[in-house]
């Protein structure tokens, strides 16, 4: 069943792109998206795209990002001309970094010398939690790099290391807010990502085809529950520096 346009939170630079029609006007609240794609797929640009939009439309968002500090995403949005800097002054925007290191290593310790229980301290951040639409960039960082979801997936113990988070996440979203998660499934194992595959309202894949000597890129919706308009099934689209994300074309697959 769809619901009605003015429901959703709309992904607005409707003058831009053709992002907010071709997701049938916006994102119902209270959903959880999840977004998966490879590295270099452009989970992050897709993500920065959405976010802006969303403050552009007047709404409030958290981005967690386990990769960025606040100057290289100012940066990069800059650099696909999505002026952040006003939002984030206006407090439209809370942008927070996770203190994790790269691949599957810690650059952080807590006082004890402990590894940090990251999903333990992403719910009990408060703050992050205010806003209409909360995006963590990359959720499968988060997982890896947690010790206690770590001890349960070498037990073969997935489902229950994700029940936690995802009861909490249902908390959230039953306020009528938005979380978007993305993630690389290739660093996960399948198991562990399951259970946020089968609790996801949206859920987008972006793949890259190569074609000839070509790379194309293109989302594909794989499930999007509460739509508006029609949702195409296959979203062909190009992130170009100094406009941002461009919609190609438009295939059903």
């Amino acid at each position: 069943m769809s619901i009605a346009t003015t429901d959703l939170l709309s992904l607005g630079c409707k003058e831009r792109d053709r992002i907010n029609k071709e997701l049938g006007g916006g994102i119902p609240p209270g959903s959880i998206v999840l977004v998966e794609g490879d590295y270099g797929a452009g989970k992050s640009a897709i993500s920065q795209r959405i976010s802006y939009g969303l403050c552009e439309e007047g709404h409030s968002v958290t981005m967690l990002s386990t990769e960025l500090t606040v100057g290289s995403f100012l940066d990069q949005m800059h650099s696909l001309d999505y002026g952040m800097v006003e939002h984030l002054l206006d407090e439209n925007m809370l942008f927070l970094h996770a203190d994790i290191g790269d691949g599957n290593t810690f650059s952080g310790q807590d006082e004890e010398g402990d590894r940090k229980e990251l999903l333990k301290r992403l719910m009990e951040a408060e703050v992050m939690w205010d806003s209409e639409v909360i995006v963590i960039d990359t959720f499968d960082a988060i997982l890896r790099n947690d010790p206690k979801f770590e001890a349960l997936v070498r037990q073969n113990d997935e489902r229950q290391a994700a029940l936690e988070i995802i009861s909490f996440f249902r908390d959230i979203i039953s306020q009528g807010k938005v979380i978007m998660l993305t993630v690389d499934p290739s660093t996960l194992d399948e198991e562990a990502i399951g259970p946020f595959r089968a609790i996801a309202d949206v859920f987008l894949e972006l793949e890259m085809i190569e074609v000839g000597n070509d790379v194309r890129r293109q989302i594909s919706v794989l499930r999007f529950a509460g739509m508006g308009e029609q949702v195409g099934d296959t979203i062909g689209y190009s992130v170009r520096s100094g406009t941002g994300i461009v919609i190609e074309s438009r295939s059903v697959a």
